[in-house]
């Protein structure tokens, strides 16, 4: 990269967590909540946190608030997650950020090694790769790091689209990353996700 860019961190946290039964921004975890954890994670190596949220906003804003982070609420929650990515992408540029770490608060945080790994990988890749993922185990997973090029895809995208289609069309511009941190892909929909996950963390 000619310029380094300038990072903001974007947590997507407007889902309904109907699975769930409870908000999964505020799950408890390693001393904190999803959330926090998520916000901690990124803060190292972003200029500032963006948190999108849904109906769950008055839920989550004393989190956001105590970590100086922005909150965006996305207008149409219902639209599902890639219009929550728009809003948070949307707030990034907004803000005079031309770079995003993306991430999910439906799992538990990444290692801070693993953030800084994919945006060091970012960071000293050629000007044709618009995005670096991680990878685990053949599955690809968050945080993402995106610049520029690859935010405008995001929002450019028609009606209907999903992140997986527009990664689909881009894939000569991103650049996947094998980790050893099984976060990355890690999903908990359920409380019996929840539970599992923490009997592997005890076990």
């Amino acid at each position: 990269m000619s310029l380094s860019p300038s990072f903001a961190g974007v947590i997507l946290a407007a889902g309904a967590s109907s699975r769930m039964g409870h908000d999964k921004a505020l799950l408890p975890w390693r001393g904190g909540t999803f959330l926090s954890n998520a916000i901690e994670a990124l803060q190292p190596f972003t200029d500032l946190i963006i948190v999108i949220a849904g109906e769950n906003e008055a839920n989550v804003a004393p989190i956001v608030y105590a970590y100086a982070a922005y909150l965006v609420r996305n207008p149409h929650p219902e639209n599902g997650q890639f219009s929550s990515l728009q809003a948070g992408l949307e707030a990034v540029l907004n803000r005079g950020r031309d770079a995003a770490i993306v991430t999910l608060v439906d799992r538990p945080a990444p290692a801070l090694e693993t953030v800084e790994r994919l945006k060091n990988e970012f960071l000293n890749n050629d000007e044709q790769v618009w995005a670096v993922i991680p990878e685990h185990e053949g599955k690809h997973g968050h945080p993402i790091a995106i610049g520029r090029e690859m935010i405008e895809q995001f929002l450019r995208a028609p009606a209907g689209s999903t992140a997986r289609d527009v990664e689909h069309a881009n894939q000569a511009h991103i650049r996947y990353v094998p980790v050893a941190d099984p976060m990355v892909v890690a999903n908990v929909n359920t409380p019996a996700d929840f539970e599992q996950l923490h009997i592997g963390q005890t076990s």
